[in-house]
């Protein structure tokens, strides 16, 4: 069976995981670190199954090829598959889900304890010689705030931000879950616009829609608090970073931790990229990549595609 990865470097940094069990259910399989978009066609021309993260499998793409029988992702976003396209053919599409909660949720607390501990200014004070010319057995530079007792807002309650409440609650913190963008208000649930300004930290774990592109912007931000936390770790989309950096700047919000942009990589250049922006932690989309998660991914990816050659729907989104 001709198989191909084409993007196996978006999962790896070469030899950190085990592809054996990929191997032992596609022997043939061609990996490719990475593909440009001018390369994608060649190098799915008749495959019968094609394995990817980002790559984009376009109609035409499935269309040019008809001995292409299944799609098989390595994260659980699809919107980089026409699933449209992909059902008319007769072609399997599945993703993997809850592969890299336990990483989600630790970035989410260690970008937090950064920002509520100073962690980065206290290291940079003390590299700076800051400790030995002080007179006192330690530093009060910068300020420290505990978690017990604040309140946490969770946009998005799926296993993500279960996880996240799970820890905030071990922290002695409140939870909050904000209702679906435009969805029928759940029991237990608040609105946006009434979670905002009772938050004292705000985190996203919700999928980019056309409801929640550029959820947080201008008017979202001005109802926080002055010194509330925002963190992303799910789509750059859902905030305005022109609105972000301009509440950082100006002292409207206290901090933010981002993980996501809405180009990745920033080639195009991003207003959160600025050296200017105060309290503001930006990662080049890490949250998830733990090695367990990783390597947690490509045994969800191989499981996936036994269950298909043996006529099962394991992971099917299609």
């Amino acid at each position: 069976m001709h198989a191909v990865f084409l993007d196996f470097g978006s999962v790896s940094t070469g030899s950190d995981l085990d592809v054996g069990p990929l191997l032992e259910c596609l022997p043939n399989l061609i990996v490719h670190d990475s593909t440009v978009d001018n390369l994608v066609d060649e190098r799915i021309a008749g495959c019968e199954v094609v394995l990817c993260n980002k790559a984009e499998l376009t109609r035409a793409r499935i269309e040019a090829n008809p001995s292409l029988k299944l799609i098989a992702l390595t994260a659980t976003g699809v919107n980089n598959v026409d699933l449209v396209a992909a059902r008319e053919r007769g072609v399997a599409v599945c993703n993997i889900r809850d592969y890299c909660t336990a990483s989600v949720v630790q970035h989410v607390f260690a970008t937090l304890l950064g920002l509520t501990h100073s962690i980065r200014e206290y290291d940079r004070a003390l590299k700076d010689g800051e400790w030995e010319k002080g007179e006192q057995f330690t530093l009060l530079n910068f300020p420290i705030r505990e978690l017990a007792g604040r309140t946490i807002g969770i946009v998005g309650f799926g296993v993500l931000g279960q996880g996240v409440a799970r820890v905030a609650e071990a922290f002695g913190m409140r939870v909050l879950v904000a209702n679906r963008p435009n969805g029928e208000p759940a029991p237990g649930r608040v609105d946006l616009d009434e979670l905002l300004p009772q938050v004292d930290v705000l985190t996203l774990h919700c999928p980019i829609t056309e409801a929640t592109r550029g959820l947080i912007g201008a008017h979202e931000l001005s109802q926080m608090r002055r010194d509330a936390v925002l963190i992303n770790t799910a789509r750059g989309g859902l905030v305005d970073a022109e609105a972000l950096a301009h509440a950082l700047r100006t002292g409207q919000i206290g901090g933010a931790a981002i993980d996501v942009l809405a180009q990745e990589p920033p080639v195009d250049g991003n207003p959160l990229l600025a050296a200017d922006l105060p309290n503001l932690i930006v990662t080049p989309h890490i949250a998830w990549a733990a090695i367990e998660a990783r390597q947690r991914a490509i045994d969800e990816l191989a499981a996936n595609v036994r269950d298909w050659l043996a006529g099962g729907r394991r992971g099917r989104v299609v």
